[in-house]
């Protein structure tokens, strides 16, 4: 019998990507708090990622940068490379108001949403939203529009603050040498406004009504030929069921 976890009310773009890609991966990584071993080379990107965020923020708050970038070579080649690739968003000698890591939670239903921008940029006519993406070839900007970080990041703001819609966007910009500094860019609307709030909607819904009944998240419908956790799931339960043999 799997416990009530109604006491699991935030949630981030991430856990809204699995739960909408595969309920029984959520519940196994949130609910159940069963993960696999970490990945040593996943993990180098990670550290990397986190020491170029670190670095942004510094940047922002015009805190000394040296000594990191004196450590790390690519660190301070992506940093010039996006300088010369963006100089108007690292520009700090406009009016605009600034705040690296700028986080923002939202009330929805029975839940708490919460974002981190990595840098947000606002005047009284418009704001925008800048993720630095550290992972080395840029995804297609399809599935970056579908993807819950562009959604729930704009959504969000919107929701709380007095922008319109069409007064705000998020521009990702992939940092990652080799290849030089790109960016994508998105712009909103009060249509994918209203798309996104029946969507999630839906979506914490369907989890409200799962942890209501308080058992195994179901696969969506016909999709276990094609959801990438489907297998690494039935082998976890091959595995269970040897050690209950052996038990």
């Amino acid at each position: 019998m799997i416990e009530s976890y109604r006491h699991l009310i935030r949630l981030s773009q991430g856990q809204l990507n699995l739960l909408e890609i595969c309920p029984p991966k959520f519940q196994q990584i949130y609910l159940n708090k069963l993960t696999s071993l970490p990945d040593p080379e996943t993990e180098d990107k990670q550290t990397w990622g986190s020491r170029f965020h670190l670095l942004m923020q510094q940047r922002e708050l015009s805190l000394p940068i040296e000594h990191l970038l004196a450590k790390d070579q690519e660190l301070d080649r992506s940093l010039h490379a996006l300088l010369q690739a963006a100089p108007n968003i690292l520009d700090h000698s406009n009016n605009q108001w600034r705040e690296a890591e700028h986080a923002r939670t939202l009330n929805f239903g029975n839940y708490l949403l919460t974002v981190i921008y990595d840098l947000l940029v606002a005047d009284e006519h418009q704001a925008q939203i800048i993720d630095w993406k550290t992972y080395l070839k840029p995804q297609s900007k399809s599935k970056l529009a579908h993807n819950w970080q562009t959604r729930l990041y704009l959504y969000t703001l919107v929701e709380t603050s007095e922008y319109l819609p069409e007064q705000i966007s998020m521009t990702y910009w992939f940092v990652k040498l080799p290849h030089k500094p790109a960016s994508h860019v998105f712009n909103y609307d009060s249509r994918q406004h209203q798309q996104t709030a029946t969507d999630l909607h839906n979506l914490l819904t369907n989890l409200d009504n799962w942890l209501e009944e308080a058992k195994d998240f179901p696969h969506h419908h016909n999709c276990e030929h094609k959801c990438p956790y489907y297998q690494e799931l039935l082998a976890q339960q091959d595995n269970s069921s040897a050690y209950l043999l052996i038990d």
